[in-house]
């Protein structure tokens, strides 16, 4: 097994890591209730996907997807907010890594600056978001936007606060997208802990001092890997628990992704041994 703390599974084996509905389910039941209201008033909450509800380029897992994200191509809406969990480093839940040299980086791999140094070992995985304009039907880069981003470890655990990687700030990092609004990260494939479909998070901020700031979040949401993939990484060294993990998880009774998935979920390319791509067009 890997490093869990005694406190981070409460009732039903839920993980604290991101705790579960009992503490996610009140934000995101205000979060549906002013995006239906919004839908209502103002325009349809539709996503830039296939007529599913899925990336079009995504793996043949990607073909599900919910019913409420289905919607033409022509459409466009931001990307669902979710929650940053209880350990996303950015000051919120007491340690702040964004303030610190060294944390607008590409590699995310290894921790930096007086941390440990150690480098989290796993399949190799990049990272690319596009961060667009939702109100320009998602055809307006957002050059200049700067997107953290954040995920644990091949055994499941969170530098900076899981048992073991106090020490570590590795697999977290900033990046100022380009004229394309594209930010490209070098990582690792996360592992799959207990009570959460393997995921990565990322906050989206309107100018790099901005994040480095820790200030002016523009969206905080979680990217989502599809099964296939998922199945493929858990299958080699390393990822044993993942394997058990994953096994009781689906993207439909996820305490997140259960209320749709299609905007979040990355399109993949690549193997174990060259390392995977994912790519995620995130409206903001």
């Amino acid at each position: 097994m890997g490093r869990h703390h005694a406190d981070e599974v409460h009732d039903g084996g839920v993980h604290e890591h991101d705790r579960g509905l009992s503490y996610d389910l009140p934000v995101l039941a205000r979060r549906r209730m002013i995006r239906l209201m919004a839908g209502a008033s103002l325009v349809p909450l539709v996503g830039c996907t296939s007529q599913d509800g899925t990336p079009a380029s995504s793996s043949a897992s990607s073909a599900k997807g919910s019913a409420s994200s289905s919607a033409s191509s022509a459409e466009c809406a931001t990307i669902p907010d979710e929650t940053a969990g209880p350990f996303p480093g950015d000051g919120s839940n007491g340690v702040n890594v964004l303030k610190e040299s060294g944390v607008v980086r590409s590699d995310i791999t290894s921790s930096f600056g007086d941390s440990a140094g150690g480098t989290a070992e796993g399949v190799p995985l990049t990272v690319t978001l596009t961060v667009v304009d939702a109100a320009s039907g998602c055809g307006t880069p957002k050059e200049g936007a700067a997107v953290y981003i954040w995920h644990c470890d091949r055994a499941g655990d969170y530098s900076l606060y899981s048992e073991g990687v106090t020490d570590e700030n590795w697999l977290r990092g900033v990046q100022e997208a380009d004229g394309s609004g594209q930010v490209t990260f070098r990582s690792i494939f996360p592992g799959c802990y207990a009570g959460r479909w393997p995921h990565i998070h990322f906050e989206v901020y309107s100018s790099l001092a901005d994040a480095t700031a820790a200030t002016s979040i523009t969206s905080t949401s979680q990217l989502a890997f599809p099964k296939d993939v998922c199945d493929t990484v858990y299958a080699t060294a390393g990822y044993d628990e993942s394997v058990r993990n994953l096994s009781s998880l689906s993207l439909e009774t996820d305490g997140i992704f259960s209320d749709g998935y299609g905007r979040q979920l990355a399109a993949m390319k690549g193997s174990t041994a060259e390392g995977y791509t994912a790519t995620l067009t995130v409206p903001v």
